[in-house]
């Protein structure tokens, strides 16, 4: 492709949440939106790339953005805030970078869908004009009652019992996502996943993990 001349297929940049759990479901949506005509890549940290040398499939491009901890990943930072602000510090700062060398590559990034757990890649997305899809790998009743929890609907730690969600069946404390059942429990994943929330309603695309119906009704 001649330099500064545009693509036409729509270009998606994919930024997980860098663990087996939130990288695996993103990889297979960006191959379901390849198989629907789209152009995806897929940003990895440099210290996962470094340490698994994966190689681009024939559907899904691979690129990089830093964690802040290349050489270690999450052992070097030593705990999990540390991790967390290093990945949103360097990681913001390479993702704009990313998004600058596709613009001048010719395959300019038309939407970033992002790990919800990454808030801070949605800012990064608008600053540079281009749409952003917020990615939620967990299913759709947690996010809901994370949702409640982080606008204080949901008062912590739960003292009475059932709880009740409009929309949902009244909840015992154990029906509770992990970190509400054992409140208090790694604060620093805790506070993660209740900033998913944080700046959700700027994004253009919500993309929910749930299901519609399970099987055919007789």
């Amino acid at each position: 492709m001649e330099k500064g001349r545009r693509s036409s297929t729509v270009h998606v940049l994919a930024i997980p949440y860098p663990s087996q759990g939130h990288l695996n479901p993103m990889l297979q949506f960006c191959r379901r939106l390849v198989s629907k005509g789209l152009k995806a890549t897929l940003a990895i940290t440099t210290f996962i790339s470094n340490t698994t040398q994966p190689k681009s499939d024939s559907a899904v491009q691979l690129d990089t953005i830093s964690d802040g901890y290349d050489e270690g990943g999450f052992e070097q930072a030593g705990d999990t805030q540390a991790y967390v602000a290093g990945l949103e510090a360097a990681g913001s700062k390479t993702l704009a970078e990313l998004i600058k060398r596709h613009e001048i590559s010719g395959h300019p990034v038309d939407c970033v869908i992002y790990d919800a757990f990454l808030p801070w890649a949605l800012d990064v997305a608008k600053q540079h004009g281009i749409a952003g899809a917020a990615f939620f790998t967990h299913p759709c009743a947690v996010n809901y009652i994370n949702h409640h929890a982080h606008h204080g609907l949901l008062a912590l730690p739960v003292q009475s019992l059932p709880v009740s969600i409009p929309g949902l069946p009244l909840l015992e404390l154990e029906d509770m996502p992990s970190f509400i059942y054992v409140h208090g429990s790694y604060p620093a994943y805790f506070e993660m996943v209740l900033s998913q929330f944080s700046n959700v309603e700027k994004a253009d695309y919500v993309v929910v993990n749930t299901f519609y119906k399970l099987e055919e009704k007789e």
